[in-house]
């Protein structure tokens, strides 16, 4: 899964609401040499650590560090438990481990997690979409307020006890439980995340009705149009239907595509495509004389008569499509099957195609080997 690296601001991991208990009368303890190197963190700095440097907009720091000031310091078995949870952090990272934490609050950046005596963060790029998929319309920091008092799955994603930093993600324990159940050519329904120049995120509904996992669609895979802008196609909150194209278990990586669900229109016949008038034939022959051959499509059509196996060239239908697959001169085999050794290319650029008719004694592999050779010479 290609989930967002949103690198939150530095903040301190702070402890648990019990540090906010009256303190151990002030007694000077001989600190083994690894404890003694730490500062001396206050009770009331310590349960302000994390919602003080994640929370935007608030000026605390005249009150916070008066407060700092007059708190005493924390005791030896108090700081020997922080220790001991900094290395279960770490631990739990290693297993990757899937946690289940309560939600103290919110802010703008994600929310606070509380991890034995201390506290982390879950930055909102790591949540997991089924929260935000319950109503796309709602701002993520109100649909993150619901969540406090709530208890999370989680895994943690960074521990740093040197810059009291501890991160969790939602995102990964998600893929942890529900990867195994995504194959590549299921179809899902989707709703689109986040868009951007590249392509677009979608959040796969599950059959419990939930969004668990999050794919990308890339701008390749959006439409068989030409899209110079996702945003011409998807925007967020749109209800799309997707295909499994790739799974990057390694990466976590889901690759999507919504046009595969379309039927390819270069491979299409112009039946298909444009129907016929009821006075035209499908095997009408037309002299060059006829028809504004595409540009290119001449030399094109000289050079394969040099291969070997093709004995003619001709024209037929020339019409003009609804979309625009591709600005250049791309020729497509149809699917059509060979009638008298008489192979179908459809030659498209912009919105116009043109039939042109092979007569060849090369089966289908062979044209293609053929044209191959042809686009591979012509510039």
């Amino acid at each position: 899964m290609l989930a967002a690296s949103l690198k939150p601001a530095p903040f301190l991991a702070a402890f648990s609401p019990s540090a906010r208990r009256s303190p151990a009368p002030s007694v000077a303890f001989p600190f083994p040499a690894r404890l003694n190197q730490r500062p001396l963190l206050s009770a009331a700095a310590t349960a302000e650590g994390t919602g003080a440097s994640a929370r935007q907009g608030e000026d605390s720091s005249s009150s916070f560090s008066a407060a700092a000031a007059a708190a005493p310091p924390i005791d030896e078995a108090r700081l020997a438990q922080f220790a001991a949870d900094w290395e279960a952090a770490r631990a739990d990272k290693e297993q990757g481990k899937i946690l289940t934490l309560p939600v103290l609050r919110a802010n703008s950046g994600g929310l606070i997690v509380k991890f034995n005596s201390l506290q982390g963060f879950v930055p909102n790029p790591l949540l997991s979409p089924v929260h935000w998929c319950r109503d796309p319309k709602r701002p993520i920091q109100d649909v993150t307020k619901d969540l406090v008092g709530t208890s999370i799955s989680v895994k943690v994603s960074e521990v740093n006890e040197e810059e009291r930093k501890l991160v969790f993600t939602e995102k990964d324990a998600s893929w942890s439980k529900y990867s195994s159940q995504i194959k590549i050519g299921d179809i899902y329904d989707g709703i689109v995340g986040s868009v951007f120049h590249y392509g677009a995120f979608v959040h796969l509904r599950f059959p419990d009705g939930l969004y668990h996992l999050t794919g990308l669609v890339h701008i390749s895979e959006v439409s068989w149009d030409l899209v110079q802008d996702v945003q011409d196609f998807l925007n967020e909150g749109d209800a799309v239907k997707v295909i499994v194209v790739n799974i990057d278990t390694e990466k976590s990586r889901i690759a999507l595509s919504i046009r595969q669900l379309e039927e390819d229109p270069l491979l299409e016949t112009l039946d298909k495509v444009i129907p016929l008038e009821a006075d035209q034939s499908p095997d009408r022959i037309m002299s060059p004389s006829e028809v504004e051959l595409l540009p290119g499509l001449d030399g094109i059509c000289n050079e394969l008569l040099q291969e070997d196996g093709i004995t003619d060239v001709q024209f037929g239908r020339q019409v003009l499509e609804k979309r625009v697959v591709s600005q250049d001169l791309e020729l497509w085999l149809s699917n059509v099957p060979a009638k008298d050794n008489k192979f179908t290319l459809l030659a498209r650029a912009g919105r116009q195609v043109q039939e042109v008719y092979l007569t060849s004694s090369l089966d289908q592999e062979g044209i293609k080997k053929a044209v191959q050779r042809v686009l591979g010479r012509v510039p």
